[in-house]
């Protein structure tokens, strides 16, 4: 059974973030795959202290929640990075997340260890803004693309969406949870993401 896990970024349980979330892994189960959520705001996780340790043994020696979140990313088929958007940043949870994935990095790059968890995964990034600056998912983008790079995992594609602000205001968005869910389906059944033209393509 094809494994989803949920990276829920966002420090707001029930805001925009997490209902789009939502909307993607209730479809993904809905279509039979096995689905799994986890909200980094709720977990004791401190970012990188670029203690140089897991160059050495690919393992990052830090003891806090993020210790389990390890096994959870390599036993995952896919990984859905979701983060709403802080000045124009993923929040500093999401952003503890992808600093504490240097151990993975070191075990693929430094020590060359082959995928990490042994197997290939997929990635897609959703991210929700309040402005609509031009540029507004430039940067995340690019942190989002080196996160999934680390954890072995082909960035597919990212669903981005400005002018988002108040609690729930998601769900007045026009197409927003429809794609959210359609997106779900079409990883659920296996479908080629590229042709999904509200996608995000990197």
């Amino acid at each position: 059974m094809l494994k989803i896990l949920g990276l829920m970024g966002s420090p707001r349980p029930g805001g925009n973030t997490d209902i789009l979330l939502d909307s993607l892994l209730l479809s993904a189960k809905e279509a039979g795959a096995a689905i799994e959520k986890v909200h980094l705001n709720a977990l004791e996780m401190s970012p990188c202290i670029e203690c140089g340790a897991c160059n050495e043994t690919g393992v990052c020696v830090i003891t806090d929640d993020m210790a389990p979140l390890y096994g959870k990313i390599a036993a995952a088929d896919w990984i859905i990075l979701a983060s709403p958007i802080f000045f124009y940043n993923i929040t500093s949870r999401t952003q503890a997340l992808i600093e504490r994935s240097q151990a993975c990095w070191a075990g693929k790059y430094l020590l060359k260890l082959g995928p990490y968890g042994g197997k290939k995964r997929k990635g897609v990034f959703l991210a929700v803004g309040a402005t609509k600056g031009k540029m507004l998912f430039d940067g995340v983008l690019k942190t989002a693309r080196y996160f999934f790079d680390a954890i072995d995992a082909d960035f597919e594609g990212a669903l981005l969406y400005r002018g988002i602000e108040a609690k729930g205001d998601v769900r007045k968005h026009p197409r927003a949870l429809e794609e959210a869910s359609g997106l779900g389906n079409a990883i659920a059944k296996g479908l080629d993401l590229s042709t999904i033209t509200y996608l995000y393509h990197p």
